[in-house]
């Protein structure tokens, strides 16, 4: 089933639900990849869609989860498990936990808070964004390295070791990437311009929560009717650096979000950092030392501290804490029990509480109301945050998801559903706003300005709305959040956009100004168009009226699903809130009237009395807060092409250096064991010495060299070795060739001895091609002694007299000589007896003194006569 994944498709943005389906099991054909990325505070799960399901997929190290963290070397950089193993060698230089501080200046607050648990600096950029000192890079451009790297390494490896036997080039052309539902626009911008840089073509920024919604009800089979009351169920997701909660309302092929909430501070990392302070604290005590000065010492202690976190989740008793060599070359233990831990982190657990309360007011939803608990994410182990949620909704929770990879599934999920490469059942998803969106613009009153709430929290999402105005010349529309303390972002702008070329209408009256805003699949709000009525006078027929004014209110019925009008009066300075059924239009009183056909028609009787009129669309210039321009996108580009050509040349090199390398160790090591026999002492102590020179070589001047150095060094030490190589492989290997050709030459040898016997199987050889055969099969044998004797004579260190390919070429051209002329088939000749016999059975048999028919028995008639069409003869 094929959709437009167009996102500027208006009909697309005005239906308030987003179709989503599961797909089917079939064959995965297309070299299209089909993904879903969940790139976390602490790990990335990538999910690919292939046939039977999903599938989350490992990496170069088999392994499913990848550490979210690049390292940045002199030369090159590493990503996943390689970098996270220079965590504390490299510590300056090593970047993980940076999704903290996507689209936000360095003067935020959440990025200076973050700044001090960071080893490595922040510094502030020329625009006020957040780099990394030591190589003054954006943040934006490491979350694109990362999942530039990432995902382009997990698919190579997948596909390398599934089924990618045609060696095409494999790209993730689709995907759909996972935010969190407190994601701001600012915040969801900069995701969506990363994932630009990166060559990703992102069909959808999804929830966690919502992702893992999908995930959860698509293979449902149990799901309430359309009819019937739907099947809620909670939604709880304790990742390393967040807390997000979400009530969804299941019916069979449809999910609704009803509401959402959130405590983006609250996460695993703080239980962590609960036990990273009580340890610094005793050691200070205990060891007089001060941890928090060392940062690769703190590493080390929050590595141990997260391994002790886990293993008291499964273990109640006094569990053990032991780093060797800590710092100043002292060793340090302690000791943790459950009991302490909740203590420890009381404050932490009381947290917990508050959103799923805020969750249940929003949704207007008792504890009875709620049919099922899911909890995913890290942090939902902690038997302490378990027993928390119990407590709070009296009832046990369910943990059917897969904790760690449930959000990647769902977003693959959500990717394979817009994808044309599946074919999925239908199966309608609507996601929420999470914060209330208000517009502001000036009027001609005192005060000067006027407001509209046009998009409440929690509402349906994505979905369109269009409001009008009246007015005389360009205006400036103003969007924000409402409430600001509800967003965990300093400036509540979005953005301002301004109408253009607004003008008063021909009789002097205000024009009717048709603004159309939106929040898109991807949760990111705009003003999508604007647009001004031209009232035309009309004169004579009316049958040239465009059809735009009748449309429009026609259609009425069926958009209304889609869109809300709103129309404000120029001069409406007081705020009115767009909070209705979509059935309903407000006039700029606030008064609610429903549409009927008949009203329209009489609408459209009073349009047609009055005049005809003309929509003409506006150019709107639109400002985003935090918005990347042009330029800097195309710098991050450049900047990543430079990169991936550094890492492509480094990575070269070093295959060049470590082809050396391996060449001296391998080599070496022969010398001493299967190549013995092969070399002289001389040539031995000569070429023991030329290897061991160019280890020394490896390991200081050439330590860092071209690569063409590298490739000549390994041509001059081949020069050395491939001649022993080959006298080894050939001893090796003769003894087989000349075995096959001695095979062959007494065959042939058989076949003429059976000949000169007289065999009638070889009664129809020509005798003259015989004797060929015969002549050529002594030559080869006096050829094969000749070589084996002059072979014999000569020493395992000398070069060999005849080569196993001379040998091979030699038994196949015996082959072609003599094949054709000794097994030719025999020519087929007709018996004449057999001829005779055929036209008697023809004929039918006839008695020869009476001259009458002999009938046979039936018995014989059946065996003699042709079987039936159903049976097959076998000669």
């Amino acid at each position: 089933r094929s959709r437009n994944l167009s996102s500027s498709s208006s009909a697309k943005d005005a239906v308030p639900a987003a179709e989503a389906s599961a797909p089917a099991p079939r064959p995965f054909r297309s070299r299209m990849s089909v993904v879903g990325i969940d790139l976390g505070f602490l790990n990335c799960y990538i999910a690919v869609a292939r046939s039977g399901g999903i599938e989350t997929i490992a990496n170069e190290y088999s392994d499913r989860c990848t550490p979210a963290c690049i390292s940045l070397g002199s030369r090159t950089r590493a990503i996943g498990n390689a970098a996270k193993s220079q965590i504390v060698t490299n510590v300056r230089n090593t970047i993980h936990g940076f999704k903290k501080l996507h689209g936000r200046s360095f003067d935020d607050p959440i990025v200076q808070t973050e700044r001090i648990r960071l080893p490595y600096e922040l510094q502030k950029m020329p625009n006020g964004s957040t780099g990394v000192k030591e190589k003054i890079l954006l943040l934006e451009e490491l979350y694109i390295t990362v999942i530039d790297q990432l995902t382009k390494s997990y698919l190579c490896w997948f596909f390398e070791n599934w089924q990618n036997t045609s060696h095409e080039p494999l790209s993730p052309e689709i995907c759909v990437l996972r935010i969190p539902s407190f994601f701001t626009d600012a915040e969801r911008r900069s995701v969506m311009a990363a994932a630009q840089v990166a060559g990703l073509n992102c069909l959808r920024l999804m929830n966690e929560t919502t992702a893992v919604a999908l995930a959860y009800g698509i293979y449902k089979q149990d799901l309430p009717p359309l009819d019937e009351k739907p099947r809620n169920v909670i939604f709880i997701d304790m990742g390393h650096s967040a807390y997000q909660v979400s009530v969804c309302a299941f019916n069979k092929g449809k999910l609704k979000v009803l509401a959402a909430a959130f405590d983006p501070y609250l996460g695993g990392r703080n239980f962590d950092e609960a036990l990273v302070d009580y340890f610094c604290d005793e050691f200070k005590t205990k060891y007089k030392i001060n941890v928090k000065e060392n940062s690769r010492a703190l590493l080390r202690l929050y590595q141990e501290c997260e391994k002790l976190k886990k293993l008291m989740s499964a273990n109640a008793s006094d569990l053990p804490l032991n780093i060797e060599c800590f710092m100043n070359d002292l060793d340090v233990s302690s000791k943790m029990n459950r009991a302490q831990f909740e203590q420890l982190c009381a404050s932490l657990l009381a947290r917990v509480e508050p959103p799923l309360k805020a969750v249940m007011e929003q949704a207007n939803l008792q504890r009875e109301d709620i049919s099922n608990i899911e909890i995913v994410g890290g942090a939902t182990r902690i038997p302490a945050v378990k027993e928390q949620i119990t407590k709070f909704f009296l009832k046990d929770i369910s943990t059917t998801l897969n904790a760690d990879e449930a959000v990647a599934r769902g977003c693959a999920l959500q990717c394979a559903i817009l994808s044309p490469a599946f074919k999925v059942r239908e199966f309608s998803i609507t996601d929420i706003v999470p914060y209330s969106i208000t517009l502001r613009w000036k009027t001609s009153f005192e005060d000067g300005t006027g407001e509209c709430e046009v998009f409440c929290k929690n509402h349906p999402a994505p979905f369109s709305k269009v409001i009008t105005f009246h007015k005389k010349e360009p205006f400036e529309l103003e969007a924000f959040y409402t409430n600001l303390h509800e967003v965990p972002y300093p400036d509540p702008r979005i953005g301002s956009f301004t109408i253009q070329n607004v003008f008063p209408q021909s009789d002097g009256d205000s024009s009717k100004v048709k603004v159309k805003v939106r929040v898109n699949i991807h949760g990111i709000f705009s003003v999508a168009s604007a647009s001004v009525i031209e009232k035309q006078n009309l004169e004579g027929d009316h049958s040239d009226i465009p059809m735009e004014t009748e449309t429009s209110i026609k259609s009425e019925n069926k958009d209304d699903v889609d869109k809300m009008q709103v129309d404000q009066e120029e001069g409406a300075h007081q705020k009115c809130h767009a909070e209705h059924t979509p059935e309903e239009e407000i006039d700029h009183t606030g008064a609610k009237a429903k549409s009927t056909p008949s009203d329209k028609q009489e609408r459209l009787n009073q349009t047609i009395k009055k005049g005809k009129v003309k929509s003409i669309d506006l150019p709107i210039q639109s400002t985003l807060c935090r918005q990347l321009g042009q330029d800097v996108l195309n710098s991050y580009i450049e900047n990543e092409g430079k990169m991936i050509m550094q890492d492509k040349l480094e990575k070269e090199r070093n295959d060049a250096k470590n082809a050396v390398e391996e060449y001296v160790y391998d080599f070496r090591d022969k010398l001493g064991t299967v190549y013995e026999k092969f070399i002289t002492p001389e040539d031995l102590n000569k070429l023991s010495a030329i290897l061991e020179d160019t280890e020394n070589w490896l390991y200081e001047e050439g330590e860092d060299q071209p690569k063409q150095v590298y490739v000549d060094k390994l041509q001059e030490l081949k020069k050395y070795g491939q001649p022993i190589q080959m006298k080894y492989m050939e001893h090796e290997e003769r003894p087989k060739a000349l075995n096959d050709l001695g095979k062959k030459i007494q065959l042939v040898m058989k076949v003429i001895e059976a000949y000169r016997n007289k065999d009638e199987r070889y009664d129809h050889l020509d005798p003259a091609e015989v004797e060929k055969v015969e002549k050529y099969i002594s030559d080869a044998m006096s050829w094969l002694n000749s070589k084996m004797n002059a072979q014999n004579k000569l020493s395992l260190t000398q070069d060999p007299v005849v080569k196993v390919s001379e040998i091979v070429a030699k038994s196949k051209e015996l082959d072609n000589f003599c094949n054709p002329i000794i097994y030719k088939p025999k020519p087929k000749v007709e018996v004449a007896e057999d001829k005779a016999k055929a036209n008697s059975e023809h004929n039918g048999p006839m008695d020869r003194q009476s001259g009458t028919e002999t009938k046979p028995d039936t018995a014989k008639d059946n065996s003699q006569h042709p079987k039936s069409s159903g049976e097959m003869e076998v000669e």
